[in-house]
C-alpha cells in the first residue's frame, strides 16, 4: 500500500510503498475514502523539517532540552547517535480520515466490513491506504453523510473540545482568534450553542467566511473594528470568553485577548501560540486560563486509545471518541457545514505536489482532501458503488381467481389508508372490505365503523390464515411493510403494499424470497402517479420518441411537523426513502425503462436531495426533492423533452405538450388526481380475473434498488451503479 512520509532530517516528502498493517484484536482495518491536511498542525510539521539544525532547535526548545538530559545521562556521542537516528527517520503525516472497514479485528463486534467510519489519531488515522484503528478511535458514519464531510471528525473534535473547554452559555460573546481550520469550526460550534462570535484574522478573505458561517462581526486583530464590535455586543463589558486558534510566534493573541476579555473571564488555547502573558493584565482582571488538550479525554492515554478502555460517561462524559460521534452528528444534522472549508481535493498521488504548493504558498487553503483510489493499486480511477437489482426465479402456480366480489383485508387504518385509499373501495362494485386488523382495538373499530368491514381485529395471524380473504393491504409504518408483505405472499394472499416496499438491500432480498418459495408474484406497491388520467393522457399527447429523453421532477415537498413519525429515520428509514419511490417510478414508466445508475447529492442534513437516473438508452432523470420551499408553491411539477417535443405536467392540474401543434389540458377541478382510484380499480380487476399485476415485478424491484440505491450515493459520494445479478 501507500503512505505519505516525511524525512524530519532533511525534509523529504515521499508517497512510499509500505506494507499494509496487520489487523489486530481490538481494531479494524480501514480503507481511507479521504484525509484532511491539517493546514495547520501539518503545515507547521512540514516547514520544521525544511529548517536548519539551529532552526529545528529554536522551534522546538521542548525537544533540545530532552536532549541536554541525554547528554547529561549517556554522553554526546551517545546520544547524537540517538538523535540523528530519529531525525533521519521516515514520520508518518495525517491524524483525520474517512474510509470503509475492509476487516474486523477480534472483539469488535458494533462494525462490520463495509460500514463507513471516521477515525483519529496521529498514529492511526494517517494519509495511508490502508490504517489500522483501535477501537476508541473510530466511529460509524451516520446515514447520508459524505465522506468528504465526514473526514473532517477529527479537526472538528479538536474544535469542539476546545469549545468545552471554554463553557459556552447561551446569551454570551466570545472572541475568535485565528480563523483559521480550528477556527472556522471553533466558530460554527459556538453560534450553535447560541453564543454571539467575533472573529479576529489579517486574511479578509477568512473573515469573510466566518462571517457567512456565523461570526457576528469579524477583522484583522489591528484594526478598531474588532474592538468596536466587542464594545458594541457586550455593552463596553468585554467578551466572556476568548479561544485562542492561531499559530505563530507571536504574542499578539494572548496581549489582545487581555484587553477585549471582561473581568473574570475565560481565555481557552487551542492553537499552538506563544503564551507570555502580561502578568498585571491577567492579574487584575483575575482570566482563567484554561487549555484544551486535542481530541478530548483519553488523549494520550494507552489505555484509552490502545487497549479500548473506556471511561464511564457518569464521570467523563465527553471523550475522544463520544466528541469525534457528537461532530458527526452535528454534521449530519446540518447544524455545522464544512463544505464551505474545502478549498482543494487532491488525488493521494499528488501527495507531494500538494504539501509543496501548500507549504510554497501556492494553494491558499483553509482545508484539503487528500481523495484515495477505490481499490488498492488503481491510482486513475475509483471502483464504481453498485447496489445490486435482484432478479426473482419464481415457478409462478395458477392465479387465484376471485369468485364473485374481492374479499380484502387491510392491515393498518392511518391517515393514507383512511383518506386516499379506503374511499375509493368502499364504493367499489364487487369489493366486500372483509377485515380490517390494527395494533390497537379502537383504531380498527374506527375503521369498521366508518367504511362498513364486516370485522375489526388484532390478530393478524388469523387474517392470513383465513382462506376466504383474496388480498391483503399492506399500510402501516413504512420498517414493517417488508416482513408483512413477506408474511402475506407466504399465506397466499394477493399484496398491496403502500411504498415503500423495502428500506433495505436485506428486506427486498426477504420479500424475493417469499415470492419464490410460495410461487406467489401477485405483488403491487402503491406507485399511484404512473395513473393519474392527467399524466397517462399527456403521455399519449406526447407519443413515441427515437432519442434519449431529459426529465426533470421538482417536488417541493415542504417541512414536517416535529412530531411526525416520518421524521424516525431510525427506525423508519429517511423522507425520501419512504416516498422517494413514487418519484423514481414516474420516471421510469414516463422513460420506459429501469435505471441503470443513481448519482445522489444533498444539502446539509440530507433534507434536500439532488438525484439523477440514467437510463439503458442515454435518457437521464433529475429529481429534486426539497423541504426549504414556499408552501405556497406547486408540489410536483415535471418537465419532458425529447425528439424536439416537450410535456410538462403542473401539479396534476393541467399537462401541456408541446409539438408542432400545442396540446394544453383543461384545468382539473381543485382535487388533483393522482392516480389512486385508476391503480385500486387495475389491481382489483387483476385479482378478479387472474391477470396480471398492474406494474410488473420486475419494475416495482428496480424502482426500490434506485430509491436504496440513493443512500449508498449519498454516503459514497460517487454514481451507484444498478447491477442486474445473474
Amino acid at each position: 500500500m501507500k503512505q505519505v512520509v516525511q524525512n524530519y532530517k532533511s525534509g523529504e516528502l515521499a508517497v512510499l510503498d509500505v506494507p499494509v498493517p496487520g489487523c489486530k484484536p481490538g481494531g479494524v482495518l480501514v480503507r481511507s475514502a479521504y484525509s484532511l491536511i491539517s493546514t495547520g498542525t501539518e503545515l507547521m510539521k512540514v516547514s520544521e523539517a525544511g529548517m536548519s539544525m539551529l532552526g529545528k532547535a529554536r522551534s522546538r526548545p521542548d525537544q533540545v532540552a530532552k536532549v541536554m538530559q541525554s547528554v547529561a545521562t549517556n554522553g554526546v556521542p551517545a546520544t547524537y547517535r540517538k538523535v540523528m537516528g530519529k531525525l533521519d527517520s521516515y514520520t508518518p503525516l495525517g491524524y483525520s480520515l474517512c474510509g470503509v472497514v475492509e476487516q474486523v479485528g477480534a472483539g469488535i463486534d458494533e462494525v462490520k466490513v463495509g460500514d463507513l467510519v471516521a477515525c483519529a489519531g496521529n498514529e492511526h488515522a494517517l494519509h495511508a491506504e490502508l490504517n489500522w484503528v483501535p477501537k476508541n478511535l473510530y466511529v460509524p458514519v451516520p446515514d447520508g453523510l459524505a465522506p468528504r464531510h465526514a473526514a473532517f471528525g477529527t479537526v472538528g473534535s479538536i474544535a469542539m473540545q476546545g469549545v468545552r473547554q471554554g463553557g459556552p452559555q447561551l446569551g454570551e460573546v466570545a472572541l475568535v482568534i485565528g480563523l483559521g481550520l480550528i477556527g472556522q469550526l471553533v466558530v460554527q460550534l459556538l453560534a450553535a450553542s447560541g453564543v454571539r462570535v467575533v472573529g479576529v484574522d489579517p486574511d479578509p478573505v477568512r473573515c469573510e467566511l466566518a462571517g457567512r458561517l456565523g461570526a457576528a462581526a469579524c477583522g484583522d486583530p489591528a484594526s478598531a473594528a474588532v474592538e468596536a464590535a466587542v464594545a458594541e455586543l457586550t455593552g463596553g463589558l468585554g467578551v466572556d470568553q476568548v479561544y485562542l486558534a492561531a499559530g505563530g510566534g507571536s504574542n499578539q493573541p494572548v496581549e489582545l485577548a487581555a484587553r477585549l476579555c471582561r473581568d473574570r473571564g475565560r481565555v481557552v488555547d487551542i492553537g499552538k501560540c506563544r503564551l507570555d502573558l502580561p502578568w498585571n493584565a491577567y492579574y487584575e482582571k483575575e482570566l482563567d486560563v484554561r487549555f484544551s488538550r486535542s481530541y478530548g479525554p483519553g488523549r494520550y492515554d494507552p489505555e484509552y486509545e490502545l487497549q479500548g478502555r473506556d471511561y464511564p460517561i457518569g464521570y467523563v462524559r465527553w471523550t475522544e471518541r463520544r466528541n469525534l460521534a457528537c461532530f458527526l452528528d452535528l454534521l449530519a444534522r446540518g447544524s455545522v457545514d464544512v463544505e464551505p472549508l474545502i478549498s482543494h481535493v487532491a488525488d493521494f498521488d499528488d501527495a507531494v505536489e500538494t504539501y509543496q504548493r501548500l507549504k510554497d504558498g501556492d494553494l491558499k487553503a483553509v482545508a484539503v482532501l487528500f481523495r484515495y483510489p477505490r481499490q488498492e493499486g488503481e491510482a486513475a480511477k475509483s471502483a464504481a458503488p453498485a447496489v445490486a437489482v435482484p432478479t426473482v426465479n419464481v415457478r409462478r402456480g395458477p392465479a387465484r381467481v376471485a369468485n364473485t366480489s374481492v374479499r380484502l383485508a387491510f392491515v393498518g387504518a392511518g391517515n393514507y389508508a383512511t383518506s386516499m385509499l379506503l374511499p375509493h373501495l368502499a364504493q367499489r362494485d364487487g369489493v366486500e372490505l372483509a377485515t380490517v386488523v390494527t395494533t390497537t382495538a379502537l383504531s380498527a373499530a374506527n375503521a369498521q365503523r366508518k367504511f362498513g368491514f364486516a370485522e375489526a381485529t388484532t390478530d393478524l395471524d388469523a387474517v392470513l390464515g383465513d382462506q376466504s380473504i383474496d388480498a391483503v393491504f399492506v399500510v402501516t409504518r413504512h420498517s414493517s411493510h417488508a416482513e408483512l408483505t413477506r408474511r402475506a405472499l407466504l399465506a397466499g394472499k394477493a399484496v398491496f403494499v403502500e411504498k415503500p416496499l423495502a428500506l433495505t438491500e436485506e428486506e427486498l432480498a426477504g420479500v424475493l424470497a417469499a415470492v419464490e418459495e410460495s410461487g406467489n408474484d401477485r405483488l403491487q406497491v402503491g406507485f399511484n402517479r404512473r395513473f393519474a388520467p392527467l399524466l397517462r393522457e399527456a403521455r399519449t399527447r406526447f407519443g413515441a420518441r427515437t432519442g434519449p429523453a431529459h426529465l426533470r421532477y421538482l417536488v417541493n415537498a415542504g417541512r414536517l411537523d416535529h412530531s411526525s413519525w416520518y421524521l424516525q429515520q431510525g427506525t423508519e428509514g429517511s423522507r425520501f426513502a419512504g416516498e422517494g419511490g413514487h418519484f423514481i417510478d414516474t420516471a421510469s414508466w414516463l422513460l420506459d425503462a429501469d435505471p441503470v445508475s443513481v448519482y445522489a447529492v444533498a444539502s446539509p442534513g440530507n433534507e434536500d436531495l439532488q438525484v439523477v437516473l440514467r437510463y439503458p438508452d442515454g435518457s437521464t432523470a433529475a429529481i429534486s426533492y426539497v423541504t426549504s420551499g414556499p408552501a405556497g408553491f406547486p408540489k410536483e411539477t415535471l418537465d419532458l423533452v425529447a425528439d424536439g417535443k416537450a410535456l410538462r405536467l403542473d401539479d396534476f392540474v393541467r399537462a401541456t405538450v408541446y409539438d408542432r401543434k400545442r396540446w394544453v389540458s383543461s384545468r382539473l377541478p381543485k382535487a388533483r388526481d393522482k392516480g389512486q382510484n385508476a391503480e385500486l380499480a387495475a389491481f382489483v380487476r387483476a385479482v378478479r380475473t387472474g391477470g396480471p399485476m398492474p406494474v410488473p415485478l420486475e419494475s416495482l424491484v428496480a424502482t426500490t434498488a434506485a430509491t436504496l440505491a440513493v443512500r449508498t450515493g449519498l454516503a459514497g459520494g460517487a454514481p451507484v451503479a444498478l447491477e442486474r445479478a445473474r
